[in-house]
Formats: C-alpha cells, sequence, structure tokens
C-alpha cells in the first residue's frame, strides 16, 4: 500500500491488531477511532511581579486525543512531581502554581499530553518575576553648570525587571519636564539632557521611573537634585552629541526600534535622520532626539545616521541596526500511515536568523539515528519499518531568539489481507471484443501478493490476459468463452484472502448508421444521423459534442434538437445554424459495459467577418490613402470592399467614392476620393461575399484633411442699407472655403464698411 497521508481522526492499527486473526480485525473496523494528542491550548510566558497581590500562577495546557490525555510538566527540563496537598497542582491539564516565588518557581516549564499512542510536548513557558526596587534615600550631590551651557542630570535608576520607562519632575509634582528641542529624558538611561540652559532652568530635580508588568504598574521618584547655575556670558558653541545611540542595535522582525540622539549646543542643536545606505520611510516617526521603526523588517537593516547642527557646526554618529528572526516553519511533517517493512521519509525546513537548527523527538524524548533510524538535521529517514515505530513524532527547529514545535503521529501498519472494504464486483458485465479491467484491492500491510483464477484454473500473463502489478485484472478481445467465476486471492505474511466476481460477456455497441460531414450555409438546417446497435438486456444512451464539448440540449433558445424516435436511434437537429456551430461532431452510444463513436465535419459557410486594422495615411486636402487587415473569410472568398466615412461626432456613414471604384477581394488599401478640406473625417471598411455583407470593421483614428484655396468664386454678391457712412455688403460662400465646415454659416453673416474705419473701401 505504501505510504499515504491522511487527517486525524484515523484508525490507528497497533501491535496487538497486527498480531490478531481476520475476526478480530473486523472487530477492530467497529472500534472507535483512536488518534494521538494534538495541543489545542499550551502554555504562554508569564512575567508575574513579585510584589502581586495575586496568590497563584496558571499554565495552561489542553490537548485533543483518543483516549483522552494525561498530563505531566518539567520545569528546567525535569519532569516535576505533582502530589496532593503540595504548592503545584494540576487542574486538567494545566498547572497552577500556589504563592509563587522567584528563587522556587523562576524557570522554564512544558507540558507533556499522553496518551496509548505516544506523547507530544508543548512549546517553552518562561515564569519570570518582574520588580522595582526604591531609589537610594541617600540626598544627591547638586549639579553646578555654567549657564548657557548644556548639563546632564542622571538617574540612576534602581535595580528592576523588566526595562523601566522615564520622566522628570522640576521641583514639585506633577510639574513635569516638557520634550522640547531643548529638554530629552533618555528612555534607555533615564538621564535628562538640557542642551542649553537659562535661569528658567533653576530648581530641583526629581527622576520618575515606572515598571509596566503584565498586569501591574509600579513607580517611584528619586531624591530631588538641585541645579545650580553659574552666571556667565552667554556665547555660542557648536554642538556635542551626548546621548548616542549603539554601534550596532539588534532587533527582531516584527519589534519596533527606538534610536536616540541629542546634543549640547547654543544656538539648541537641530537633530537631523538619514539612512547612509538607503532612505527612511514615510511611515517611521522622526521626532528630533528619536527616530522610531514600529515594526523592522530585514529590509530595515544598515547604517543609520544623526547629525546635530547648528550655526557654528556640526556632529554625527552613525550605527547599525541588525535584524533577525525568530525560527519560522516553511515546512511541517504530517500525520502518516505505512505499511510495515516500508520506508519512509519525513521532512521539516524552518527559516530564521540565525539560520535554526533543527532536532528531532519521539514520544518525548530526543532522537538520534540508531539501527533502521538516520537523522539528518531536517530530514528523518525510516528503513523497513517496524510496529516500535508508530507514535508521535516532533520536529523542533530553533535558535537564540525561540524554538518551535511541529507535530505528527506515525501509524505503522500491519494487516492480513481484507476485502470486506473493497471486494471484487460480484456482477462484472463486458462487450464482446473489448477490453475489462477488473481490481483486486484488500487492504492489506504489507502489500498483498496477489493471484487470479478463473474457477479452478490458475490464470497466467498472455496476448489476451494481463495481471499488473498492483493486482488488476485486465482481459482483451473479450468472447463468449471468457464468462465465468474469477477469484482474486491475496496473501502476506500476516495472512490470506479471496474474493470472487462472475463476468458476464454481452454484445458490443456498434455505430450502424455514422453521421455524415456537411457543409451548409449561414442559417441553414441540418440532421446528423446516428444509429447504434446493443445488447438488449442493458439501456443505450446517445451522447454528442462539439469539438470535444457536450451538447446542451436543455438551453433555453437554443439550436439543438435530438431525435428520440427509437432507443437505437440518436439524430442531432442543428435548426438555423451560425457560424460558431461549425466544428467536430462526435455522435458515442454508450452502455454501461462499452461504447461506440464516430464523428462528422460541419462546414457553416457566412457573410465575412470585419475587417481590421484600418490605418489612415497620405492625407491631403480633398484624399486619403486607406488600409486594412483581412478579416475571417467564413470559408466564402471575399468578392469586393466597401468604404465609408462619416463626420464626428454625429455624421452618418456614408459610402465614399475610391480609386479603384471597385476594391475587390484580394487588396488591401485603397484611395479615397472627393472629400472636403478642413474636414474632420472617420473611415470603415465592409467585405462582402456571394452569401452576403459581412459586418463593419471599427472606425479609424479621426483625421483632419488639409486646408485649400476656396475653388469657386462666392456668388450672391448684394449690398446696401446701413447708417449713415456705412455699406452692408452680402455674399454665398464658394464651395471649399474655410466657412464650409459642418456648423459653420452657410452665407456670410454681414460685412459692415464705415466711413472712418474704411476710407479707401467707403470712396469705392
Amino acid at each position: 500500500m505504501g505510504t499515504a497521508t491522511r487527517r486525524k481522526p484515523h484508525l490507528l492499527l497497533v501491535a496487538a491488531v497486527a498480531l490478531v486473526s481476520s475476526s478480530a480485525w473486523s472487530s477492530a473496523l467497529g472500534s472507535q477511532t483512536t488518534f494521538g494528542p494534538v495541543f489545542e491550548d499550551q502554555p504562554l510566558s508569564v512575567l508575574f511581579p513579585e510584589e502581586s497581590t495575586e496568590e497563584q500562577v496558571l499554565l495552561a495546557c489542553r490537548a485533543r486525543a483518543s483516549p483522552p490525555a494525561t498530563y505531566r510538566w518539567k520545569m528546567n527540563g525535569t519532569e516535576m512531581k505533582l502530589e496532593p496537598g503540595s504548592r503545584h497542582q494540576l487542574v486538567g491539564g494545566n498547572l497552577v502554581i500556589m504563592n509563587p516565588t522567584k528563587a522556587q518557581d523562576a524557570g522554564v516549564y512544558q507540558c507533556l499530553a499522553s496518551n496509548p499512542v505516544g506523547t507530544v510536548v508543548s512549546r517553552e513557558a518562561i515564569l519570570r518575576f518582574g520588580f522595582l526596587q526604591e531609589f537610594s534615600k541617600e540626598e544627591r550631590d547638586p549639579v553646578k553648570a555654567h549657564e548657557g551651557w548644556g548639563v546632564m542630570l542622571p538617574c540612576n535608576p534602581p535595580a528592576h525587571y523588566p526595562g523601566l520607562s522615564y520622566r522628570w519632575l522640576l521641583n514639585e509634582f506633577p510639574n513635569f519636564i516638557p520634550t522640547d528641542g531643548r529638554h530629552f529624558v533618555s528612555q534607555t538611561t533615564g538621564n535628562l539632557y538640557i542642551a542649553r540652559t537659562n535661569a528658567s532652568d533653576l530648581g530641583n530635580y526629581s527622576c520618575l521611573a515606572t515598571s509596566h508588568m503584565d498586569f501591574s504598574t509600579k513607580s517611584v521618584f528619586s531624591k530631588f537634585a538641585q541645579l545650580n547655575l553659574a552666571a556667565e556670558d552667554t556665547r555660542l558653541f557648536a554642538p556635542s552629541i551626548k546621548a548616542r545611540f549603539p554601534a550596532e542595535t539588534y532587533a527582531l522582525v516584527g519589534q519596533q526600534v527606538t534610536l536616540e540622539c541629542f546634543a549640547f549646543g547654543n544656538p539648541v542643536p537641530r537633530i537631523k535622520w538619514r539612512k547612509v545606505d538607503g532612505s527612511l520611510s514615510p511611515q517611521w516617526t522622526t521626532a528630533e532626539p528619536t527616530l522610531q521603526i514600529p515594526s523592522v523588517s530585514f529590509e530595515d537593516e544598515g547604517t543609520y545616521e544623526c547629525e546635530a547642527e547648528n550655526s557654528k557646526g556640526r556632529d554625527t554618529v552613525q550605527g547599525r541596526i541588525i535584524v533577525q528572526a525568530q525560527p519560522e516553519w516553511l515546512k511541517v511533517i504530517s500525520d502518516t500511515e505505512a505499511d510495515i517493512g516500508s520506508n519512509l521519509r519525513w521532512g521539516c525546513a524552518a527559516a530564521g536568523k540565525p539560520r535554526p537548527t533543527v532536532r528531532w523527538l519521539r514520544n518525548g524524548e530526543p532522537l538520534a539515528s540508531q539501527n533502521r533510524v538516520e537523522v539528518l538535521a531536517g530530514d528523518l529517514r525510516f528503513s523497513k519499518l517496524s510496529l516500535e515505530d508508530s507514535g508521535m513524532y516532533q520536529c523542533v527547529a530553533e535558535n537564540k531568539h525561540g524554538t518551535i514545535y511541529a507535530s505528527a503521529e506515525l501509524a505503522v501498519q500491519a494487516l492480513a489481507p481484507d476485502f470486506r472494504l473493497n471486494p471484487v464486483r460480484r456482477l462484472i458485465p463486458a462487450a464482446r471484443g473489448g477490453e475489462i479491467l477488473i481490481p483486486c484491492q484488500p487492504r492489506a500491510a504489507p502489500k498483498a501478493v496477489v493471484l487470479w483464477s478463473k474457477g479452478t484454473e490458475i490464470l497466467v500473463n498472455s496476448s489476451r490476459v494481463t495481471v499488473t502489478p498492483d493486482g488488476t485484472l485486465i482481459i482483451r478481445n473479450i468472447s463468449r468463452s471468457d464468462e465465468g467465476k474469477y477469484t482474486c486471492f491475496a496473501e502476506n505474511f500476516m495472512g490470506k484472502a479471496n474474493s470472487t466476481g462472475i463476468l458476464s460477456v454481452r454484445d458490443a455497441t456498434k455505430i450502424t448508421l455514422a453521421p455524415s460531414s456537411a457543409d451548409i450555409n449561414l442559417g441553414d438546417n441540418l440532421t446528423l444521423q446516428c444509429h447504434a446497435s446493443h445488447d438488449p438486456t442493458m439501456d443505450l444512451t446517445f451522447t454528442w459534442t462539439l469539438d470535444d464539448f457536450p451538447i446542451d440540449f436543455d438551453k433555453p433558445g437554443g439550436h439543438y434538437r435530438r431525435t428520440n424516435v427509437k432507443e437505437t436511434i440518436g439524430d442531432l437537429t442543428i435548426l438555423n445554424a451560425q457560424l460558431r456551430h461549425g466544428g467536430k461532431y462526435t455522435c458515442m452510444a454508450q452502455t454501461v459495459v462499452d461504447s461506440a463513436s464516430k464523428e462528422a465535419t460541419v462546414l457553416v459557410r457566412g457573410p465575412p467577418g470585419p475587417p481590421g486594422g484600418v490605418v489612415v495615411r497620405d492625407i491631403g486636402d480633398t484624399t486619403i490613402q486607406l488600409s486594412w487587415s483581412r478579416g475571417f473569410d467564413n470559408h466564402s472568398p471575399i468578392a469586393k470592399y466597401t468604404l465609408q466615412a462619416r463626420t464626428p461626432p454625429a455624421g452618418k456613414w456614408k459610402q465614399v467614392r475610391t480609386n479603384p471604384a471597385n476594391i475587390e477581394g484580394n487588396a488591401e488599401t485603397a484611395q479615397v476620393l472627393g472629400l472636403t478640406p478642413w474636414m474632420d473625417y472617420e473611415f470603415r471598411v465592409i467585405a462582402s461575399n456571394i452569401l452576403g455583407t459581412g459586418e463593419p470593421s471599427g472606425p479609424s483614428s479621426k483625421i483632419r484633411t488639409r486646408e485649400a484655396a476656396p475653388s469657386v468664386a462666392p456668388s450672391g454678391l448684394s449690398g446696401g442699407g446701413g447708417a449713415p457712412g456705412e455699406l452692408i455688403v452680402n455674399w454665398t460662400a464658394g464651395q471649399h472655403s474655410l466657412a464650409d465646415r459642418p456648423g459653420a454659416w452657410r452665407r456670410c453673416p454681414v460685412l459692415c464698411l464705415q466711413q472712418r474705419e474704411r476710407p479707401a473701401l467707403h470712396a469705392l
């Protein structure tokens, strides 16, 4: 049977099943489904405040399994003794730690879930204890500085875990130091920096440190330190960076990264950021003292520079962000059933930076190469699987940033052949002269050896009879003499079984009147005949396809009709044939044992399709040259082309004069005559054959003919009227004048000659 990937739940066939008879296997079929543990809830790391009023820590663990799983826990790799009445209690699969303390309970925890199939280990959960001690009670020394110079006030935070956030008070609560260009509180050290001091900075300063843990927050204040400033003539000085980000900053993909940079100087320096080997993202926060990357990626790795600048000079600092990543699965193992004695190769792969290492567990214990098992990093190979190899396996990928687990169940099967689920067909009809395939597929592990018999005769391979490697019996050129009982015998080292079917030979199906190829015109009707003979004990059906696609006879308004005068007649009628109905038609007559088919070609002739690629060139004042590409002739030669033009946007299409006057069907260019100068036109082409006129091409691009002098002088000259000193002249425009465009006036409006403006004409 080889190996097969499957999904839970499945029938787990363990050693007990392998060692019993087929009757025991029958009872196993009715047993409940069995599968190994699959985690549904795993423990998470916890940060527990040492001063918390909570009295317990709960680490969750729950697995789906059949039979149900039992649970154990490990702390720092050692199995825990969970005794009644102790501080460590097992509630379901959850571990409850009562009155936790750092000395006794800080560490790495893992849950183990087990049932008769095997054991799996959960991911690691770390229990840490957070704390924040008080600042020293000793008075802080005053800080002295010269007015106008920069100064740093150290926070010196007390012992703590994890990191803190910082603010500073001036003189009293809640007078917090603002974050502006002159003041900066480092969230790395807690120190307060003042770029340039002035008289308003005099006073007493206190550092406020705050710890943020999973479910509590604590803040502590330092003693006040006095800042004294010595009066001095204010002078200007160049920037000097005092709060510097590290030369190397390591970050994990997806984390927030913050770089700090602050400088002393007078005037107060301006801070600018840049990426030396790239560009800053507009989504990043670049408030002057900090550069904040909200979710770092590998593309953000590189060298960054902070520049502090004022009118007296500049100072810079550079550092590199190095991006790494926790392990992430690229390929995982899945539940697998495999035959006893077969070979199996499992593989898993993970990405991460640094590159993760891979190790394997079997039932929660480390697995190394031994005898038939070979462990090669992400590959696990078994040769000649045995029942003892069944169990729960885990692939573990880890680097310094984390560990991930992938779990799967291996079920090694050892089964005597059994036909209960897939017997040989009881009645096997076959057509005389045809071919029959009779599968033999018992459930067996390892794969069974198969023999076939007809009655008492063992069948061997011949020109007509073949037993394939998978046990299928093939009989060719079947005759009446092949009728009878056929039995498949299957055997492996676990046992043997057989299954029998009866082969019944029927008359072959034949096409007695095949469809004939036809040549028709668009709109014609056509009937394709198809008659067949068959075994009278079986039903006969006809199916039709066009170019191997089934014809839909039930489509509303369709063109196909089927004739059902007799069971042996399956004629097809095409009504009002369209061009799309041309092609290869196949009639298939079939019974449950065989089929026969014949083909015919139908050619539908019709008017030509639309020409394509209409292009205008050589534009003159009254002529243009038009070219096009041939469209489909639809099986009837193109006889001629007609050219049409219109004046956009609303003009009607009209036939135009051409050179040559009659455009033959093999032409692809012609000259258009008699156009109006300085006029917008579009053109199209229509093809015709003996069956009619086809669809027109798409319109050409709009063009404008060249301008030209009028070819006929204006007519109907008249004059008279007007005010004193004026003469009004009227005329009709001549042909091809600029006024002869659509929408222009056909008669010139009025020409008024005024004495003072046209003295020469008035004298005329």
